[in-house]
């Protein structure tokens, strides 16, 4: 605060600067208003800042105040804020001098009361109903006799002790258990995540997957099992593939989970007696039934012996069965005597008319006929072969004519031989004379090529080459020492020379050097 006093000011007020005025109201309304309580709506919440700090406002029918919570604050609160949602928050009142504005630091928050609660919950299950969440047609029925059974609660709690134990008594099955909070910060995730943890198992894995799914938590109030109405957890358990059993709190306790599950049960001791039968009472039912299916058998097997009794009192004995047919075997054997008797006679009567047919007049006239109709096929063979020799005969003078003809035709297709036969010479000799000129004039242009090449038009230009006595090409004077015999080859010829640096010439070297002399001869190309 400043102290000073312009003299030429009409009054003594103390005059302050913008910073002093500003400290000085933040000062005065941290000290009067450093922990309050204000009930409101929330107004203008969009969920945390990218700093992690929540910005929004508390508003009630006739004002409006900005609130703020700190990150580290925000990560302790039992309930997060949702837009249009009544609270009561603690915290202190400060300003913000650099926009004159003040605001409230919420230090904790709360549900104003459990209408407001009641009231979040409605809105959330309208909307969710609205999207077919709770539909039965979604609802799954639970297997008569599960293998494993997944569990949602706290490890440390007395549910799943309760579970275990009802489910050991009445079918014990394998029981797996993902641990999970059940109240308070990231319960609702930690409940959503176990639940599509299990759904993510498959068939054969080595965690076997679970047939039913049960969600439990013990009783407690509506702020206690808030975290089942999260709407995280509604979701997962309406997509859960599996059969899932909610038993969150005691029989008046609901929950938007409750909704959304496959089964409510009313407690979690319910869900486990839901989730198996009683192995003694199937193992009684299933005596019951196989007893039942015994008597079912006895009375049965008495009812088809009757009707067999009964049948067999209507079927006639066997003497009657045999009487008819022994009658007629009897008839059949007394008149089998007359039959054969009329059969002979009969026979005989055939075979005498058959025989009286059999005279030789007879005969004679049907071997004349015979014969006659072989004298008639013989004559008609015979003109066919007459036939048949004219034939040939014009076919031999036909061919006859033709052998007579042939030299003719030999004469003239061999002059047409022999005169295409020249012709085709002609052209032979022409192609032939156009390849050789083609090959000279190729040969020709390869040998202007390699004359082009050749190092002798080097030599012509006043270069020598050097060879040693083996007649290979010296390129560096290295090689060569004292009286070694050497040619120098110009464009018109060889010389012979002998090296003098060193020693005395070796013996032999003249010999060499002659022999170098000698220009090789050259072979001709063609």
């Amino acid at each position: 605060m400043s102290n000073l006093f312009d003299s030429d000011s009409p009054t003594n007020l103390a005059e302050y600067s913008v910073s002093e005025l500003s400290g000085s109201i933040k000062r005065t309304v941290e000290t009067a208003f450093d922990q309050v309580r204000v009930r409101g709506e929330i107004s203008g919440y969009r969920g945390p800042h990218s700093s992690g700090h929540a910005y929004f406002a508390l508003k009630d029918d006739r004002a409006r105040i900005d609130a703020v919570i700190w990150k580290t604050t925000f990560s302790r609160l039992k309930f997060r804020p949702e837009e249009g949602m009544e609270v009561i928050a603690t915290g202190k009142v400060t300003t913000f001098p650099g926009s004159s504005k003040y605001q409230i630091v919420i230090e904790t928050l709360e549900p104003a009361g459990a209408g407001a609660l009641m009231a979040l919950i409605e809105e959330r299950k309208r909307k969710l109903g609205a999207e077919g969440l709770f539909d039965a047609a979604r609802k799954k029925r639970l297997p008569f006799m599960p293998k494993v059974i997944g569990v949602v609660t706290s490890p440390t709690g007395a549910v799943i002790r309760d579970i275990l134990h009802r489910i050991s008594d009445r079918f014990p099955v394998h029981v797996l258990v993902w641990p999970v909070k059940v109240q308070g910060e990231g319960a609702g995730e930690e409940v959503a995540n176990a639940i599509r943890g299990f759904n993510a198992l498959e068939p054969g894995d080595a965690i076997a997957r679970p047939d039913v799914l049960i969600v439990a938590r013990g009783g407690g109030s509506l702020e206690d099992l808030w975290s089942f109405n999260d709407e995280i957890v509604v979701r997962a358990a309406a997509e859960s593939r599996i059969p899932l059993i909610s038993a969150v709190g005691h029989e008046t306790d609901w929950t938007l989970i409750d909704y959304a599950a496959d089964i409510r049960a009313p407690t979690p001791t319910g869900a486990a007696e839901m989730a198996v039968p009683v192995r003694a009472e199937l193992e009684a039912q299933l005596a019951a039934l196989a007893a039942r299916l015994q008597g079912c058998m006895n009375r049965q097997m008495d009812q088809r012996r009757q009707s067999v009794r009964a049948l067999m009192r209507a079927l006639p004995s066997l003497d009657q069965l045999l009487a008819l047919p022994r009658r007629r075997f009897d008839e059949a054997a007394a008149g089998l005597g007359r039959g054969l008797a009329l059969n002979t006679i009969n026979k005989r009567r055939g075979f005498e008319r058959v025989a009286s047919h059999l005279r030789p007049d007879v005969l004679s006239n049907r071997i004349a006929e015979r014969r006659q109709t072989l004298n008639e096929r013989m004559a008609r063979a015979e003109r066919t072969v007459e036939r048949l020799l004219d034939r040939s005969k014009s076919r031999i003078d036909r061919a006859e004519a033709i052998l007579a003809s042939l030299p003719a035709r030999l004469k003239t297709q061999t002059d047409r031989g022999r005169e295409r036969l020249g012709n085709l010479t002609r052209h032979a000799d022409t192609a032939i004379r156009h390849q050789l000129t083609r090959a000279r004039a190729e040969l020709s242009a390869q040998d202007r090529v390699l004359q082009s090449l050749s190092y002798k038009n080097v030599l012509k230009r006043g270069y020598a080459v050097i060879r040693d006595e083996d007649d290979r090409p010296v390129s560096q004077a290295a090689t060569l020492s004292a009286g070694t015999g050497i040619a120098i080859e110009f464009a018109d010829g060889r010389v012979g020379a002998m090296t003098t640096e060193g020693g005395a010439p070796p013996a032999g070297a003249k010999k060499r050097s002659a022999k170098l002399a000698e220009p090789p001869k050259q072979g001709s190309l063609f």
